[in-house]
């Protein structure tokens, strides 16, 4: 394990760099949702019900449609793909942002334009895994996803702050607008790429082309062990830790001014992890980032013995930093791994166990708290399985022997290789 920083990072590389522009403007319109549509409709109906609906309906489309996302993405021009993916949700949320305005909006009308951005999101990020090592050096991919993890972080943290500042001064409506010019904006960097070469058609049908993605996502043993722990994170870590953190803040910590603390805590941490991950080197990489999951245990021991909100931040803070580096590692083994004219399809199944069942973690923590084990029990549930789902999948031979080119642990000079 060491610490490296390139010569000349990937920021250097032309198609990259609008690339990655690009992308940080549409992640900071998108850091604006959570809020901005959350207040759009509670202040139409005053109904949570209505509010899981809205935001329900987006993950479901990207569920329904992921698959077909990644055989689309391995067969077309993944740039054009990401483009009229990314003029789908300026559409969508435009069209969100003008009801709302207009204070037409309906329900139902919310829903389908949730669906729709959904379903733009399930062909844009296959296409976008796709493309990637396709614009940059493979030996700068892991200083590449490191950048592609803090223009995340930083979305994440600022899009939210001005979400607020948007709808407490001109209203919901205009904060989705905004939105929506992001994703324009996004589509615009993406169209300044240089053309990239296509993978040939191999087989004649999309649904063959499906069987192929499933066949190799199959024969790898470390990418199936991937999503299970990657699912049984999302499912039964971050849904407690998230359902149940603010209850624990609202009745023992103080209230909501605890509970924003332990998040800003950890949105500081995914900053911080994704300068980690842009830095450093390690031979078993995808080992490490399964094992770092680890650091949620302690964090929801914390919540689970309620202990004040003044010491679970820093640890809250460890817990954020773990999240951009296993996004890192996770990414560059894919880029590494699979072959080119499967890496969408890959990512797609890759990403699909995760996405399909992190509603459900939602939906039956509370059941569980309620009716099963209590809050603290589950507190102390998910406190276990963090510990065995990282340690027992880090350590399993299949992903073990994983690791990283020499290339990559190397200081990346090469230029970027030529464009089709």
């Amino acid at each position: 394990m060491r610490l490296g920083w390139p010569a000349r990072g990937p920021f250097q590389e032309r198609d990259f760099r609008l690339f990655l522009v690009g992308q940080a403007i549409s992640l900071l319109g998108s850091g604006m949702v959570s809020v901005a549509l959350a207040f759009a409709v509670l202040d139409l109906t005053g109904s949570v019900a209505d509010l899981g609906f809205v935001l329900g309906a987006e993950t479901v489309a990207q569920v329904t449609f992921l698959l077909a996302g990644g055989v689309i993405a391995d067969r077309l021009s993944r740039r054009s793909v990401m483009v009229v993916s990314n003029l789908s949700s300026c559409a969508s949320q435009g069209a969100t942002a003008a009801l709302l305005i207009a204070g037409e909006a309906r329900i139902w009308e919310l829903i389908v334009l949730q669906v729709v951005s959904g379903g733009a999101f399930a062909f844009f990020q296959p296409a976008e895994t796709g493309l990637v090592p396709q614009i940059v050096s493979e030996a700068r991919l892991q200083q590449a996803n490191a950048l592609r993890s803090l223009t995340s972080s930083i979305g994440t943290v600022a899009g939210p702050a001005v979400a607020g500042l948007l709808v407490v001064t001109v209203g919901p409506g205009w904060a989705l607008a905004a939105d929506a010019a992001s994703f324009a904006t996004g589509a615009v960097f993406l169209s300044r790429l240089q053309r990239q070469a296509r993978v040939p058609w191999s087989r004649p049908h999309p649904v063959r082309d499906l069987i192929e993605g499933w066949s190799e996502y199959w024969a790898r043993r470390w990418l199936v062990l991937l999503n299970v722990n990657a699912t049984l994170i999302n499912v039964f870590v971050v849904a407690p830790l998230y359902v149940l953190g603010p209850a624990v803040a609202k009745h023992s910590l103080g209230g909501p001014g605890a509970w924003a603390l332990i998040l800003s805590s950890d949105g500081g941490g995914g900053v911080i992890g994704s300068f980690v991950g842009l830095r450093l080197r390690v031979r078993h990489r995808l080992s490490l980032g399964i094992a770092l999951g680890v650091l949620l245990a302690p964090l929801l021991a914390m919540l689970a013995l309620r202990l004040p909100a003044a010491a679970i931040a820093p640890i809250a803070f460890l817990g954020g930093m773990m999240a951009p580096i296993r996004f890192t590692f996770n990414q560059t083994t894919g880029h590494e791994q699979f072959p080119p004219e499967l890496r969408s399809r890959l990512s797609s199944f890759g990403s699909l166990g995760s996405i399909a069942f992190a509603p459900i973690g939602f939906a039956t923590t509370g059941l569980i708290a309620t009716h099963l084990l209590g809050i603290t029990g589950t507190l102390w549930l998910a406190t276990a399985d963090a510990i065995v789902a990282s340690i027992g999948i880090a350590a399993a031979p299949s992903v073990f022997k994983i690791e990283a080119r020499p290339t990559e642990r190397a200081t990346a000079t090469s230029d970027p290789a030529g464009y089709a």
